[in-house]
């Protein structure tokens, strides 16, 4: 998809084009920058790009795929660390958390391509949730991180903006 989103589409067509704007938003914050840059802490917490891009491709394949039952690869969930999929450990490179991030993606387009919006799943906390409700929850989710890495990625070498700027 490009940046720009189905205006007059179906309900699911309008939600997926949503949540695929600021996907492209998440993964071009990513772009330009050397490992050191997308590790570097920018807040307090340690708060990185990296460790934003982890997360939600670990919480895509939860949403998605967990709570309507399709397989996943390992996720980085730790029942003793709620930050651990933010962590991005020395051996992880980019390249690696930027791979999961793109196969999280393509397994959730799978569930909300052969799902009516009405399809009902289980969430990581046993309530049931409808397809529709996960791809509203997921696009603000993805916005909210979008829009840390704005401000991380300004921090780091004040790049700003939520799109590529076309020439």
């Amino acid at each position: 998809m490009t940046r720009e989103t189905t205006k007059t589409g179906g309900e699911k067509d309008v939600l997926r084009a949503s949540l695929e704007r600021h996907r492209e938003a998440v993964v071009w914050k990513t772009e330009g920058l050397d490992a050191v840059g997308l590790r570097k802490p920018a807040t307090g917490s340690g708060t990185s790009l990296l460790g934003l891009v982890k997360h939600l491709a670990a919480v895509e394949y939860d949403w998605f795929c967990v709570a309507f039952g399709r397989e996943t690869e390992p996720l980085p969930f730790d029942d003793d660390d709620p930050e651990a999929d933010l962590r991005v450990p020395p051996g992880e490179t980019p390249e690696d958390v930027l791979a999961f991030y793109g196969r999280a993606r393509a397994a959730a387009d799978e569930v909300i391509a052969g799902l009516d919006l009405d399809a009902t799943g289980t969430s990581w906390s046993g309530e049931t949730v409808s397809l529709r409700w996960v791809l509203v929850h997921m696009i603000e989710e993805t916005a909210r991180h979008a829009g840390h890495m704005d401000i991380v990625r300004e921090l780091i070498d004040g790049a700003t903006g939520d799109h590529r700027r076309e020439a």
